[in-house]
């Protein structure tokens, strides 16, 4: 009776509550099971577990997104998975429960969580103490939070009073769509929580205007937006678009960007540019990550911008409990602009001894990333191998540094990464320069990765950057190099030349997620990381006059060395001959190969210029992986040409690690 009475007020009142269900396995589950024979509804269950026949797992969430359900279960006694938590309170509509089964509230804490496996690299579950204390904290701190522990008193939710829920939502999508059609050309930006109907305006405009050409990083992330628009739903992919001749006439009179932080900025200021008004649209204060950083840092390099708030709630009350629980817990809250102290410290933060303060540095990464995401404030909280320095003071963090520990392979280990036999979790600078560079030291080494850096906007050009990498530098004990991943700017990479990095490697893909290529640079902090370096650099320059042609950066590298074959080149053939190394990793080295030996397919691509298809095709082999065999044995045979001692050298050796 109390679950009617209760769930009748939260309905009126148009709020949403969160109920914690904390004891042994069995026990969870029939309490879940009397909410659902007390109260009518959907009862979404995302689970991992058999005793929840009718269950979508955590990972399969994200294909119910769009959708409204009347109250959930989400199964976290074995691990929790927090973006698909954060993703199904979303899909809930006002009068709803959230039920959140857990382990037994002492031991939950120091239970292995199977979510782990997926963010901490880690062969086995590890307890994760300090995010499940943190969960703790604030489900104990939130008096709107129902909690029910096996053998104690059941806390209810506590006496308030909620004013009849009246939507407001619609009446502010309207006006700012009449605001939106008589805009004179420029740009619009909406940037809202998750929930307040963004793809519901940017459909409706595309109605009324009917002159609206939609895109997204997406197709099937835009059919709430495609049902507000009815007939006048146009949709085109970015790179469509792109394709497109730019004729005087543009496509549409509107280009609607829905998502647009997910989409590269090289092609969102080329989208910009192709129309006479422009809507961007993205999701802050969700599961995969904020935008607000992002587009703001944006949309201020473009010309008449306009901002239009979108803050109304469309299924549930301003006031929603369960919303305001998980932006506090999951920590959506965006980092809060404080003045800088008079001087600024550096400090080393560990989640056992400055809670508040790491939880700050979150904030602060996660507004300029957009890419971060619950999954990362797990991995800070208790992900082995992580190191964090915090500048300002433990009260007013201005700026983040985030290192993982990488490297320490042994040696073969990393010998079979470096013939790509092997990809072990991690390691993501140390591998890709065993397995792309060709330095298995890279892997066997010691070495800290900056896999973040942050300073609050406000605060920045004032050496708060400089100063974070420098005392990572100076403390860096047992590493034989820093190093650190980033998307290959100008101006990113200015910074980190000047924080003493060497650039030693840049793919020759551009990134999904920033439209550039990935570069690595590294800072030796030991004779064997000076080693390293030197040789990684001497490589890049070495190749440099070959990956050019595929990699669009104006980058001058200059190299004493001869293009013509040498000793250096033949461990890097015969990995790509009798091993798996990468055909793009390779592309350097087989251009040397096919200036001495002339194998007639490689040259073919290689100096004629067929693209890999076209050879495929007059080859007669289908697909990608058949030809690369085509190409591997090519290469094999160039090699025994050249050398049938050093070949059956080199194959017997790789042979050693299939």
């Amino acid at each position: 009776m109390l679950h009617a009475e209760l769930t009748a007020a939260m309905q009126q009142a148009g709020i949403r509550r969160l109920c914690v269900i904390a004891g042994e396995a069995g026990w969870a589950r029939q309490e879940a099971a009397t909410w659902q024979a007390a109260l009518p509804g959907d009862w979404l269950t995302v689970s991992d577990s058999d005793d929840f026949p009718q269950r979508v797992a955590p990972a399969a969430l994200r294909t119910l997104l769009g959708r409204e359900y009347q109250h959930a279960i989400f199964d976290a006694r074995h691990g929790f998975h927090a973006e698909a938590f954060a993703a199904l309170a979303g899909t809930l509509r006002a009068g709803s429960w959230l039920l959140l089964l857990t382990p037994d509230w002492n031991a939950w804490p120091a239970q292995p969580d199977r979510d782990s496996l997926r963010w901490a690299d880690v062969d086995q579950p590890i307890a994760t103490p300090h995010f499940i204390h943190h969960l703790q904290q604030h489900i104990l701190l939130d008096a709107q939070v129902m909690l029910l522990r096996q053998h104690q008193t059941p806390r209810l939710p506590a006496p308030q009073p909620f004013a009849p829920w009246q939507c407001r939502a619609p009446e502010q999508q309207a006006q700012i769509v009449r605001q939106l059609c008589a805009m004179p050309p420029g740009v619009a930006v909406i940037i809202a929580p998750r929930g307040r109907g963004k793809s519901a305006l940017a459909g409706m405009l595309a109605r009324q205007t009917q002159s609206a050409l939609v895109t997204a990083p997406a197709k099937a992330a835009t059919d709430v937006l495609a049902q507000f628009a009815a007939e006048q739903f146009s949709f085109m992919a970015p790179d469509a678009i792109l394709a497109q001749p730019q004729e005087a006439q543009p496509l549409a009179e509107w280009l609607i960007v829905d998502e647009a932080a997910a989409i590269p900025a090289p092609l969102l200021q080329q989208l910009v540019q192709r129309f006479p008004r422009v809507l961007l649209t993205t999701t802050v204060q969700g599961y995969e990550g904020t935008g607000r950083g992002f587009m703001l840092r944006f949309c201020a390099t473009l010309p008449q911008v306009r901002y239009f708030p979108l803050d109304e709630p469309l299924r549930w009350s301003a006031q929603d409990p369960l919303e305001q629980w998980l932006s506090a817990a999951l920590l959506f809250a965006e980092a809060e602009a404080c003045e800088a102290p008079a001087q600024t410290t550096i400090f080393a933060a560990t989640p056992a001894q400055h809670a508040d303060a790491l939880q700050a540095g979150y904030r602060l990464l996660a507004s300029a990333h957009y890419r971060t995401s619950p999954l990362d404030l797990r991995r800070m909280l208790d992900a082995p191998g992580m190191h964090f320095w915090l500048a300002g003071q433990p009260q007013q963090v201005t700026g983040a540094l985030w290192l993982v520990e990488e490297g320490g392979l042994d040696a073969a280990l990393a010998q079979a990464v470096w013939a790509g036999l092997r990809r072990p979790r991690g390691n993501l600078v140390a591998q890709s320069l065993a397995a792309h560079a060709g330095f298995t030291e890279a892997a066997t080494l010691r070495s800290l990765r900056i896999s973040r850096i942050a300073v609050q906007a406000a605060q920045r050009q004032r050496g708060i950057g400089g100063a974070l990498v420098a005392t990572a530098r100076q403390q860096a004990q047992g590493a034989d190099y820093l190093s650190v991943s980033f998307g290959y700017t100008a101006a990113l990479w200015q910074f980190w030349r000047a924080c003493g990095f060497t650039l030693v490697r840049i793919g020759s893909q551009r990134e999904a997620s920033s439209g550039c290529y990935a570069a690595m640079a590294i800072c030796a902090l030991t004779p064997a990381g000076e080693a390293l370096q030197q040789r990684a650099a001497q490589r890049l320059a070495r190749d440099w006059p070959w990956l050019q042609k595929l990699i669009a950066v104006p980058l001058t590298l200059s190299s004493a060395d001869h293009q013509s074959l040498s000793a250096d080149d033949w461990p890097l053939l015969a990995a790509f001959a009798w091993a798996q190394r990468p055909y793009e990793a390779s592309y350097p080295v087989l251009q040397r190969l096919a200036g001495v030996a002339s194998p007639p397919l490689l040259c073919a691509i290689l100096q004629q210029k067929q693209t890999l298809s076209e050879a495929a095709r007059l080859a007669g082999v289908s697909g990608r992986k058949a030809l690369m065999l085509r190409l591997r044995a090519e290469a094999a045979d160039a090699l025994i040409m050249l050398d049938a001692a050093a070949a059956q050298h080199w194959q017997q050796r790789l042979g050693t690690l299939q």
